[in-house]
């Protein structure tokens, strides 16, 4: 069945998008998500069910050179289903794109929804890292390293208060014993571990160090490495220099910051795993305190993260709806031609502030 999608929108606040696309899909384009790198990230309705699905449009002139990154890519999302990440539920290619039809996510960024709320404690924190924690577990146990742990792609699976967490973004991921050492200096500067900055080998470990920063970050609003220039941001890292700076951490529980500790400690030999983090009592036992830390974080996360281009809220005024936020890293907007499509088989640091 061939069906043309097509979509033209111009609305305010400078959003302009047009798109047209031909897929042998039975799928209604809606709207445009998210330019990455390489890619372009539309919303479609299944025609038979409604179902909304996110599709990762993908040129193949794009992908010369990197077309092993992309097979990693789909090779590990394949072979991953978990209430807490986003699924990859199908695949098809034309002679000009490769398409990724994604589970669409549609509550919004993680710092975004904190940031919205009225009231925040270290046991929201507590419950967000433990889903964070069981995802990341499970890709530990089936071999797969994220590589990528950062803010931006921890996504609320629905605008709800009590929406689940969900991790995006596999394109840094990496299956363990697939032949070739861990070595690669890559990530997101801020959140990337020691060894990897060294250049040493690593392994599964550098997820549990990012985890460590993002649970920082959710307890103060700030990151705990900043710095303009990335040569000394990097001395800061491969040092693990960082500290529980007062005022900000002065209503914080001990527990949350031997937490923390374990995750940011600088030999991954001895930093926790995720068995290990979510047995700790910050996120097994009850010493994650409920005072309300929203007014401190909020006024921090405003001052030290941009906001993101696609606002959620911003998008909702515009459009009507929530719409989601999948930021992948893969800047070509997908454009129509070819033969219809197939299916493929098989920051600013607080101080002085």
């Amino acid at each position: 069945m061939s069906l043309s999608l097509c979509l033209s929108l111009s609305l305010s606040l400078s959003l302009s998008l047009s798109l047209s696309l031909s897929l042998s899909l039975s799928l209604s384009l809606s709207l445009s998500l998210h330019s990455g790198a390489f890619s372009e990230v539309v919303m479609a309705r299944e025609k038979t069910t409604g179902k909304m699905v996110a599709v990762k449009c993908i040129p193949k002139k794009a992908l010369k050179g990197k077309e092993t990154s992309i097979e990693n890519e789909i090779a590990v999302l394949r072979k991953i289903k978990h209430e807490n990440i986003v699924a990859l539920e199908d695949i098809y290619e034309s002679p000009n794109h490769l398409y990724l039809i994604m589970q669409l996510v549609s509550g919004g960024e993680l710092f975004d929804r904190i940031v919205e709320k009225g009231f925040y404690t270290e046991m929201d924190a507590s419950r967000l890292i433990k889903q964070v924690l069981n995802a990341v577990n499970y890709l530990h146990d089936m071999g797969i390293v994220h590589r990528d742990l950062k803010p931006e792609n921890l996504l609320y699976y629905n605008p709800h208060d009590e929406a689940k967490i969900m991790i995006s973004d596999f394109g840094l991921s990496k299956m363990e014993g697939t032949g070739d050492v861990m070595a690669t200096a890559c990530g997101t500067p801020g959140y990337v571990a020691p060894e990897v900055l060294a250049q040493k080998p690593y392994s599964k470990a550098v997820d549990c160090w990012s985890i460590g920063v993002i649970a920082y970050i959710l307890l103060c609003g700030y990151p705990p490495f900043y710095d303009e220039n990335d040569s000394k941001l990097f001395e800061q890292i491969l040092k693990a220099d960082y500290e529980f700076d007062a005022p900000y951490w002065d209503d914080i529980s001990d527990s949350a910051k031997e937490f923390i500790s374990s995750l940011m400690e600088k030999d991954p030999e001895k930093r926790f795993t995720c068995d290990q983090a979510l047995a700790h009592p910050w996120i097994a036992g009850d010493t994650a305190l409920c005072k309300n830390i929203h007014e401190s974080v909020s006024r921090q996360m405003r001052k030290n993260f941009a906001k993101s281009k696609w606002r959620v809220g911003s998008i909702r005024t515009m459009i009507g709806f929530c719409v989601c936020l999948l930021y992948l890293s893969t800047s070509s907007i997908c454009s129509g031609g070819g033969a219809p499509a197939t299916p493929l088989h098989g920051h600013h640091h607080p101080h002085g502030d």
